[in-house]
């Protein structure tokens, strides 16, 4: 005689909603954050509109509240305007002429005071002296640095039996002094932030190359670049900004003048800008110059973004070995 066995009845429960976990007080933390906002765009949103809208306008400063309107003819202006041109290379040339310099020496310096060095924080915080120094007062010195007649440049140029130079008057010894400034002030400024990312890398790779036998070169090729491949990208990227913005130093070593020189040696796109506003009465064209080098500082900073991931990917990319015959 068999039994027959049924399986239990399964009852389907019907899914629970799940309610969304908010936490009490949550909403509160917006009105914290509001004031940033507020300000942000106070201060930076809405001149960044406003000056696109003059931009589009023949707008001069005595007369700020009649303005009309030319459309992109301001733009047409300035790219037919050869000072423009001339400004965008100057502002190019000098950029380079100090960016490259002064990355690769904060590089070597931080890679210096990464080592257990006697008076590292002394060394540390000296770095940063230049950067708290004012624009003004270190342009001065540099002014007499590099005085024609009486500065210590052209001494020791005199002293090796070379030609002194006129590093005011003369397009490439000036824009030299004026790269020798902004290198001067910003080099410690990199090398902390360099420092601070080879302190971040990963110890036991170190000593894992140690023991693969490399040496301290082949280390800082293999170990540190890699490792600090963010940090440097990130100073090439507001390096760029800065050299695409140089306004002070040019300005204050010409003594205050807008001109750009005589050969228009100190003629940068910063400068031009305030020429065109200021001096020349054009808040319109001088607007125009402004979104321009926007345009130009983030097509720089894509370029350098580009070029760092496809470094990247082509260093992970897996090495093909070839079957041997």
């Amino acid at each position: 005689m068999s039994v027959a066995t049924s399986a239990p009845a399964t009852t389907v429960t019907p899914p629970i909603r799940r309610r969304r976990l908010r936490k009490p007080g949550s909403r509160v933390g917006y009105a914290f954050i509001l004031p940033f906002f507020a300000v942000f765009g106070a201060f930076a949103v809405y001149p960044w509109l406003d000056t696109a809208w003059i931009s589009l306008h023949d707008t001069r400063l005595s007369t700020y509240n009649h303005s009309n309107w030319v459309g992109l003819a301001n733009y047409t202006d300035l790219f037919t305007n050869s000072f423009f041109w001339h400004a965008f290379a100057n502002t190019l040339t000098i950029g380079i002429i100090a960016t490259v310099p002064q990355l690769c020496m904060a590089l070597g310096i931080a890679h210096l005071l990464n080592y257990k060095v006697r008076g590292r924080t002394f060394f540390r915080v000296a770095m940063l002296m230049p950067y708290a120094t004012s624009l003004a007062a270190a342009t001065v010195i540099f002014l007499e640095l590099f005085d024609k007649n009486l500065g210590l440049v052209n001494w020791g140029l005199h002293l090796v039996h070379l030609p002194e130079l006129d590093w005011q008057g003369s397009k490439w010894p000036a824009q030299i002094a004026v790269s020798a400034i902004v290198t001067w002030r910003w080099t410690g400024y990199n090398a902390l932030i360099y420092l601070a990312g080879m302190q971040a890398i990963d110890y036991s790779l170190y000593e894992a190359a140690v023991v693969d036998g490399a040496s301290r070169w082949a280390q800082f090729r293999h170990v540190t670049l890699p490792g600090l491949r963010p940090t440097i990208l990130f100073t090439i990227v507001v390096s760029t900004i800065g050299a695409a913005q140089l306004f002070g130093e040019p300005l204050l070593y010409h003594n205050g003048k807008a001109d750009g020189g005589t050969q228009g040696q100190y003629q940068t796109l910063g400068l031009l800008m305030y020429q065109q506003g200021w001096v020349n009465d054009r808040l319109g064209l001088a607007s125009a110059t402004a979104w321009t080098m926007f345009v130009i500082i983030v097509v720089a900073v894509l370029v350098n973004v580009g070029l760092t991931r496809r470094r990247d990917r082509k260093a992970a990319a897996p090495v093909k070995v070839g079957a041997s015959a």
